[in-house]
């Protein structure tokens, strides 16, 4: 595939793919977990994808090739790892598609946010279709209309007299379980800083490219996070957040701006809109990566010749999405879609950690993995039963698929 992004479309990318996923859709669901440990949980979310974005910075300069940790676990710890790293990925970022695709449908129609859903499936598949390029340009749009209606939001609530500065205090839960839990639900919203790793073969000198996009993402998303949090906690509080469906308009409504309201509703919206952009673009190119290899049909692999896309695993992410979006309600896979994604980065950083023998570069991946693997089981129970039964069914189906090979 044409090497055409550079640092910035790499950047951009990754913000896409964080800001719609994570601001407006798990920033309820952690405060309920968490209660006044909110920040806590986003300061050890930070720090665990600190540690995987590095680890996917290293091992996609060493790998610039599409698939993300599906190639790297493969490469480095074997066939079986590096398959379930893809599994684990497409299957949790095909839910998180489908509950992007609702969220647009929440707020620009609420009445028929399942056909809305469908059709924002559609547009943003066709987008794809055109071209890794104009997938970039449409994300920065995206993302700067985002960016300023979050400023705003930001602006509003600390500028308002309902804000207190006392509802920042922040305590630890009992048992701190709480923390843990919303730390693993607030991943979620980080987990696109590495989308960039899974476009390895479009992006120009990936050597360098690479390294330095995933942690600039990283970096400018968790300001952003912990602006708006501090915002919007100090005029509504942990229980007010937690119990808030729109919690961000319910923010600005609170700070006596009930004119912004639709503005950050739009906002949500374009916010999902870009995310679901930049998801189905990672998505395609794993599914791609893993056809190649034959773990999925080998149809799946065809690059368009024209437009230089995977645009058979284009459309069939595409269309398992719109299936999804139709006929679920996804809100409660947020969960779900963490513990595929920890998972995944768990392979990551294992990956990593054999790159190099030295003690001091092997301490990063090794606080990912532990960090990885306590947050997936910190989840929500029903999170955890689902999410290890679906790796569980990707395991067998390897099995299926290895021992019916050796028979031919």
């Amino acid at each position: 595939m044409r090497r055409t992004l550079g640092v910035g479309d790499a950047v951009v990318i990754g913000l896409g793919a964080m800001l719609g996923a994570g601001i407006f859709a798990a920033l309820g669901p952690a405060a309920r977990a968490a209660g006044s440990g909110l920040l806590l949980g986003l300061a050890i979310a930070a720090v665990v994808a600190y540690c995987n974005a590095m680890s996917s910075a290293r091992l996609a300069a060493r790998y610039p090739v599409s698939g993300g940790t599906y190639v790297y676990g493969r490469e480095r710890l074997g066939d079986f790892w590096g398959y379930l790293a893809g599994w684990c990925f497409v299957i949790g970022k095909t839910a998180s598609c489908a509950a992007m695709a609702l969220t647009v449908g929440v707020y620009v129609w609420p009445g028929q946010a399942h056909a809305v859903a469908v059709a924002a499936v559609v547009v943003v598949t066709a987008v794809d279709y055109g071209g890794v390029q104009k997938s970039a340009r449409l994300t920065r749009a995206i993302v700067t209309v985002v960016l300023a209606v979050l400023a705003s939001v930001v602006v509003v609530c600390l500028g308002s007299d309902a804000a207190d500065a006392e509802r920042l205090n922040v305590e630890v839960p009992a048992g701190a379980g709480g923390a843990l839990q919303a730390a693993g639900l607030l991943f979620f919203a980080f987990a696109g800083y590495a989308r960039i790793a899974t476009l390895g073969e479009e992006v120009r000198d990936p050597a360098r490219t690479i390294p330095r996009a995933v942690p600039s993402a990283l970096g400018i998303a968790l300001v952003v996070y912990a602006a708006v949090a501090v915002a919007a906690l100090s005029v509504l509080g942990t229980d007010g957040l937690g119990r808030s469906a729109a919690p961000l308009a319910d923010a600005v409504r609170a700070a006596g701006v009930p004119g912004l309201v639709p503005v950050v509703r739009a906002g949500a919206a374009v916010a999902a809109l870009g995310s679901l952009l930049a998801l189905l673009l990672g998505v395609s190119r794993t599914t791609l990566a893993m056809a190649r290899d034959r773990h999925l049909p080998i149809s799946l692999a065809v690059v368009q010749p024209r437009f230089q896309v995977p645009h058979r695993a284009e459309l069939a992410v595409g269309l398992m999405v719109a299936v999804l979006a139709a006929t679920v309600d996804v809100r409660g896979a947020i969960g779900f879609s963490s513990f595929g994604v920890l998972t995944y980065y768990a392979v990551a950083n294992a990956s990593a950690w054999t790159l190099d023998a030295a003690r001091t570069a092997r301490i990063v991946p090794a606080v990912g993995l532990l960090a990885c693997t306590t947050l997936a089981f910190a989840l929500p129970g029903t999170s955890v039963v689902l999410g290890a039964a679906v790796v569980l069914m990707g395991a067998g189906l390897y099995g299926v698929r290895v021992r019916w090979a050796s028979r031919q």
